[in-house]
């Protein structure tokens, strides 16, 4: 069966069963085989879909009054570094913030002042921040967080990935899976022979195997 066929057939599954009071996310299920974590490099690796997966990502900007400003003006929420100061180092408080929103960024003058004001926290959660500059589009930057996603191996041989949503168009999800498909495979020692298995499932649909 097409990958195609079954890129229809989910978004299909989703759109005639009881809508849901929010928007379902498709994620990317990879199961690797051939592969040692603890022997073979672990890779990391980012990539920008065509179409934004999680239109709904909660984002966070870091910066200065001048960005403050330009978040409150695209209403996304913002934090200056005095906002950093008060949490204080305190690790419960970083750990709640990287939980609150799904990526973050940051002007380039504060990026630099990250590690001293929150620790290690935003990046042991995967989220250490864009750098944004005075000079960049804030709304242009924003969906460019939103496109990207990223790859990485830990210890376990399994991965997910969100490559859209339920209300995609058939082609725009097929064309994000495809190329987070070739992207994935191109950071793999043997490419495709170190894949077991790719699914793809929608948040509350059974999953469909593509490979």
């Amino acid at each position: 069966m097409s990958k195609i066929t079954v890129v229809g057939e989910l978004l299909e599954y989703s759109n005639e069963t009881k809508k849901r009071n929010f928007l379902e996310t498709v994620e990317l299920q990879i199961g690797l085989k051939n592969y040692d974590p603890q022997r073979d490099k672990r890779f990391s690796g980012t990539i920008r879909l065509p179409s934004v997966p999680r239109p709904n990502m909660a984002i966070c900007i870091l910066g200065d009054q001048h960005d403050l400003d330009r978040a409150k003006h695209g209403g996304v929420d913002a934090m200056s570094s005095d906002d950093l100061k008060k949490l204080n180092k305190n690790k419960k408080l970083i750990k709640k913030l990287a939980r609150k929103y799904d990526a973050f960024i940051a002007s380039e003058a504060l990026i630099k002042q990250i590690p001293r004001l929150l620790g290690p926290g935003l990046s042991k959660a995967g989220k250490f921040p864009t750098p944004v500059s005075q000079a960049d589009d804030l709304s242009g930057k924003i969906t460019e967080v939103k496109s990207t996603i990223k790859f990485q191996l830990k210890k376990v041989l399994c991965m997910g990935v969100a490559v859209g949503n339920v209300e995609m168009e058939q082609e725009q999800l097929t064309a994000n899976i495809m190329l987070a498909i070739n992207y994935l495979v191109s950071l793999l020692k043997k490419g495709w022979q170190n894949v077991g298995s790719l699914v793809i499932k929608a948040s509350m649909s059974p999953p469909r195997r593509l490979y």
